[in-house]
């Protein structure tokens, strides 16, 4: 059986920091878990849902830049979500 890390087409780089998003109206600010080129794990307790589109802005490695990433939030669970990025940021997420 595979593993999830073997399910994963990009590297997953752990963070600690904010990021800002939005879900259908509303903005919130939660910390981040892990970043990777396709996606993204935000800690919270909101209740948010599978299936929506997401807007987020979060600091890089170089962090005087914070892109604006649209995704899709595909997984939930009590202590956070998992956001797949529509693009992948490869050139944004990796160290130099």
């Amino acid at each position: 059986m595979a593993t999830v890390s073997e399910k994963r087409k990009h590297p997953r780089h752990p963070a600690l920091y904010d990021a800002k998003y939005t879900i259908k109206s509303a903005t919130y600010k939660d910390s981040i878990s892990n970043v990777s080129a396709g996606g993204i794990y935000i800690c919270s307790n909101r209740p948010i849902k599978a299936d929506q589109p997401i807007r987020l802005r979060f600091p890089i490695f170089a962090f005087d830049k914070r892109p604006s990433v649209e995704g899709t939030v595909v997984r939930c669970e009590a202590g956070g979500f998992a956001v797949r990025f529509d693009r992948p940021i490869q050139e944004r997420v990796t160290p130099r």
